[in-house]
């Protein structure tokens, strides 16, 4: 059935396309041919759509094709529907006036029922132009000088209650019903690290009154991510300058932060930016993509420990589908375009399809398409879109004409609960059209090497993906910690004796631990503490020697007194170096 349109804008004008399986015109909207669209948007439940065009801003009620409002703000650049549609927020470029004087109120805050404006607002910059409603509409936020300002009920008129710290520069209501969290952020100055703190609506009395706060000194700019449920917020904190120089990324880091208080920084595995960060939309995992190229992707719990490993790989961005069930790892951007699918339940790899050049990808609301799309500024040429089955079928392609543009795509929302969680399918779906891509061109090879044979250098081996979860009884229940300490002694107690035989026979070679499902279990190699190494060092020197005897006394030699203490206390000597490889 077709439920979910895509709304396309570009230099063609602004149109809807029927989603799968039909591919046509929407007829639910009338084109707006014209080359001047600026801003569309769609409310939160797909029912209302406004767009300005360059002369006026248009509401209308797509599931009857009706035009509810035309507002005469021809210079609109943003658009944005409060949760419940009963208010429309636009925003105009700000301009000061001829003589210097304050310029006139540029955004305004339109009542859905009546068509009059509630209020009108000055409002600066275009970052974070558009108030902030809780889902239900109870409160309203907006930061104005470093203050958030709160209203109650679409009442403008009456600021309810104001959160004041030093300079808020950013803040973010949680999802959800009431009671509504708020999570704020404070930069640091003058030698004071920045902060984010999390608040219960309208409980601002000073830090006490704070749900959680964590402080951190690496912070030019954060993101705040708030999960589905409410109960937890993702922060990554990026500085502008990498003072190590090793990336002009800048440096950052990624921080948890409970609602009940608890606080963490995740430990990253491998070193570089971040790429991405997605909450799964079961609220109690994330994914992160990190580290230099090829980036690493790992998902984790909410006490921040690795679930499973994807390996290394060409990506940049994680995209959960609705249901939570499937998770897109891929590469856009200054990447070549490969998306990874996997079923998140069986940690299984669905399909890896290849979307070159593009620049924008999106879920559809029904968590079986998706679309992938190469819009303007971004890249002038080859643009268009393509709708995909998860499978790795495309089932739909639309390139414009070399002399026109796409500027936008992008589904129709729906509310959550409309389009059930169907089986995940391994199976590519059938289509009429060809398999998306060409093979990659070859890679250069320099004149001298043309006609030799081709080695199989590689410049990086990626790592394959593993299940970082502790497999004890092959359950996905939370292990005991004496379960997992008692796990972890056995498998340092595994590798030291791997490692004394492996030395034993075959003197300083050194033998690879083997990869462990644990992620706790430091590597036999180093622990970051000089004289700890040292201990470990000895003591492994005099197992050793001992595995030596043992084999001695096995062949039938007769040992002496001293040497039959020393087997002795191989218990006491393996207990110990467990206890330092575990840092206890």
């Amino acid at each position: 059935n077709e439920l979910f349109p895509l709304a396309v804008r570009g230099s063609e004008g602004l149109y809807m396309v029927n989603g799968p399986p039909s591919f046509t015109e929407s007829t639910a909207f009338q084109r707006d041919s014209g080359k001047n669209c600026k801003a569309v948007a769609f409310s939160k439940d797909g029912s209302l759509f406004a767009w300005c065009n360059g002369e006026k801003v248009n509401v209308v009620n797509i599931t009857r094709a009706e035009l509810l409002h035309s507002f005469d703000l021809p210079k609109t650049v943003c658009l944005e529907f409060s949760p419940k549609n009963n208010v429309l927020a636009t925003w105009q470029a700000y301009a000061t006036a001829k003589d210097g004087t304050a310029g006139v109120s540029n955004l305004q805050l339109h009542d859905l029922r009546t068509g009059k404006c509630l209020k009108s607002f000055i409002q600066k910059k275009m970052q974070n132009w558009c108030p902030c409603w809780a889902d239900d509409e109870s409160i309203c936020a907006r930061n104005v000088n470093n203050e958030v300002h709160f209203f109650e009920n679409n009442n403008f008129n009456t600021i309810a209650n104001k959160l004041h710290l030093q300079k808020v520069s950013d803040f973010v209501l949680s999802p959800g019903a009431q009671p509504t969290k708020v999570a704020v952020y404070v930069p640091g100055s003058k030698g004071a690290p920045s902060f984010v703190r999390l608040y219960q609506y309208p409980n601002f009395g000073g830090p006490q009154s704070a749900l959680a706060n964590k402080s951190f000194f690496k912070a030019d700019k954060v993101t705040m991510l708030w999960n589905k449920k409410a109960t937890a917020v993702l922060v990554v904190a990026s500085t502008e300058v990498d003072k190590s120089g090793a990336s002009y990324y800048g440096e950052q880091t990624l921080h948890y932060v409970g609602a009940s208080g608890e606080s963490a920084v995740v430990q990253l595995p491998k070193n570089g930016p971040i790429y991405d960060v997605a909450w799964s939309p079961n609220s109690v995992e994330f994914c992160a993509v990190y580290g230099f190229m090829p980036a690493k992707a790992t998902v984790f719990n909410l006490k921040c420990d690795p679930v499973f490993d994807f390996g290394t790989g060409p990506r940049n961005a994680a995209y959960y589908s609705p249901h939570g069930h499937i998770l897109v790892l891929a590469g856009f951007g200054n990447l070549r375009g490969q998306m990874e699918v996997w079923d998140v339940k069986n940690y299984k790899l669905i399909s890896k399809p290849v979307a070159s050049d593009s620049t924008y990808f999106a879920w559809c609301p029904d968590g079986e398409h998706i679309v992938t799309a190469t819009c303007a500024p971004r890249l002038r040429v080859g643009n268009g879109y393509k709708i995909w089955h998860y499978t790795g079928s495309v089932l739909h392609s639309y390139e414009v004409p070399p002399d026109e543009e796409m500027w936008q795509v992008f589904w129709q929302p729906f509310l959550d609960g409309v389009f059930p969680e169907r089986a995940v399918r391994y199976q590519a779906v059938p289509s009429e059209l060809p398999s998306a891509e060409p093979r990659p061109a070859q890679a250069y090879r320099p004149p001298a090497l043309r006609n030799k044979p081709v080695t199989g250098s590689k410049l990086h081996e990626d790592e394959p993906p593993q299940n970082m979860k502790p497999q004890l009884g092959g359950s996905d229940k939370p292990v005991s910690k004496i379960a997992l300490k008692n796990q972890r002694k056995h498998e340092a107690k595994k590798a030291a004796k791997q490692e004394a035989k492996a030395d034993a026979h075959q003197g300083p070679a050194q033998v690879k631990t083997p990869q462990n499902a644990l992620q706790n279990t430091v590597p036999a190699m180093t622990t970051g503490d000089p004289e700890v190494d040292k201990k470990i060092k000895n003591l492994k020197k005099k197992l050793k020697a001992i595995e030596q005897l043992k084999e001695q006394a096995a062949a039938g030699k007769q040992l002496e007194k001293n040497q039959v203490e020393k087997i002795q206390k191989e218990a006491t000597l393996l207990k110990e170096l467990e206890d330092l490889e575990l840092g206890v």
